[in-house]
């Protein structure tokens, strides 16, 4: 999916910047579909930045729409924002968000293996808590976790105006 942001100005290329928002967001709304019908659902994450690729872990129940649409096409969007920050204008057409925020896609792949399991949840507290925590077998066997394998992404922050 090749990058068709508008606004290049606003386009963000530093990393320090994107592990910002990756720190910073707590959510992802992940859009998926099936038979052409859109479907978004806010999640908590966690991520693993390792090679210049980046993962994401999504946690859930074992069961339920989001899992079945993602079984039948796996392909996802996904958008996490933060440092939101409305402003205002004398003029109305002025008025607006400040924000950062990352938009991506790829690969949906639902995990079956427990010490994956345990390893994303790790990552998601980190991400989430910002501290270690450790997950036993019989913790990861209950959850459904979901790693979606990004295929590309772009980040975007927009600041307050000067004027």
């Amino acid at each position: 999916m090749p990058n068709g942001m508008t606004r290049r100005e606003r386009q963000v290329t530093d990393m320090d910047a994107i592990r910002h928002i990756l720190d910073t967001a707590k959510v992802v709304h992940l859009g998926m579909a099936l038979d052409n019908m859109p479907y978004v659902v806010p999640m908590n994450y966690g991520y693993v930045w390792e090679d210049e690729k980046l993962t994401l872990y999504l946690h859930g129940a074992r069961r339920g729409r989001k899992l079945d649409i993602l079984r039948e096409n796996p392909n996802v969007f996904f958008e996490m924002p933060c440092d939101q920050q409305p402003f205002e204008n004398e003029v109305a057409c002025k008025f607006g968000m400040a924000y950062s925020c990352l938009m991506g896609w790829g690969k949906a792949v639902i995990v079956e293996d427990i010490a994956e399991k345990q390893r994303s949840l790790e990552l998601l507290m980190q991400t989430q808590a910002g501290k270690a925590f450790t997950f036993t077998e019989k913790l990861a066997d209950v959850v459904g976790v979901i790693r979606i394998d990004v295929e590309g992404f772009t980040a975007k922050h927009r600041p307050v105006p000067m004027d």
